[in-house]
């Protein structure tokens, strides 16, 4: 077996996880992936030479960790600014449109769980960590690693910064307490806080038996690409193989404020937690000159 072969096993694998995760669209059933995932363990454990960075098998989890590192950030990771009823909305909307009377807008969910910063060189995952105060969070790249909606690589060989959101979904966490409970152990409360116990777990094993899942969000960085709108950074990032977050897009607060009514109905029915919703300018430039 030469080490082309396992690269070939490695992108069939690939195809399959982003078709399962991403698309919702299984392309084989699963005693035939498990077949080829053992395939792959087995001539890598043969070959240990040969096992690369963003190997489907490296999501396993590692050894348990002595304890989380520090990760500094070169730009604080701002929190969100509060609206609480529409005359909120239409201040926010004034501000606006005194300096730039020509933007738009676009309406994202507020995904109700942990979030984190991941950072990729020449295409491949390198570090996560969580966000912590915004100025400094903690490095739990073995467990995000353990988080199968997270690409390890990207389709092109790119250097970026992205934000993004660690939840677990209602049906998983129900399951996952049915589970604890049948064990004679302590269910979690929420799915909040599910998610955020089991993201900082010190044994990457035990993150990769829970059911958690990532919206990206946020472009922060990135080398060789200059998009125009908040948009375009999300097809930008889904075409990279990122699990992007639903974005609504709106010209009018009025028509955000009818939304906004609309959601705290609808919100029950939607598979995960939210806990608001994110109102944000839609044009960098306009984002940069207020």
């Amino acid at each position: 077996m030469s080490n082309a072969q396992i690269e070939a096993l490695r992108k069939k694998i690939a195809a399959y996880d982003r078709a399962y995760y991403l698309d919702d669209a299984p392309l084989v059933l699963d005693y035939e992936y498990d077949q080829l995932m053992q395939e792959l363990i087995a001539l890598e454990t043969a070959n240990p030479q040969w096992i690369t960075p963003d190997s489907p098998t490296q999501r396993v989890g590692g050894s348990p960790l002595a304890g989380f590192d520090k990760v500094v950030y070169s730009h604080p990771k701002l929190s969100l600014g509060n609206a609480f009823d529409p005359g909120d909305l239409r201040d926010f909307d004034r501000r606006v449109r005194q300096t730039c009377p020509e933007a738009s807008y676009v309406v994202e969910y507020k995904f109700d769980g942990l979030t984190v910063v991941l950072n990729y060189e020449n295409g491949l995952f390198v570090r996560g960590a969580t966000r912590g105060d915004g100025e400094v969070g903690e490095n739990v790249t073995a467990n995000l690693k353990t988080i199968r909606t997270i690409p390890l690589g990207l389709s092109e060989p790119v250097t970026l910064e992205v934000r993004g959101e660690v939840f677990m979904g209602k049906a998983d966490f129900e399951k996952l307490n049915q589970r604890r409970l049948a064990a004679e152990e302590s269910p979690f409360a929420n799915p909040r806080n599910a998610a955020a116990g089991s993201l900082r777990q010190l044994d990457p094993r035990l993150t990769a038996s829970r059911p958690l899942d990532i919206f990206v969000f946020n472009l922060e960085v990135v080398e060789g690409f200059e998009p125009k709108t908040h948009r375009e950074t999300l097809n930008y990032l889904k075409d990279l193989g990122f699990k992007t977050s639903t974005i609504k897009a709106f010209s009018d607060i009025e028509a955000i404020i009818d939304y906004c009514r609309l959601m705290e109905v609808e919100r029950r029915n939607l598979p995960f937690e939210i806990d608001g919703l994110v109102i944000k300018v839609d044009e960098l430039a306009f984002r940069e000159r207020l």
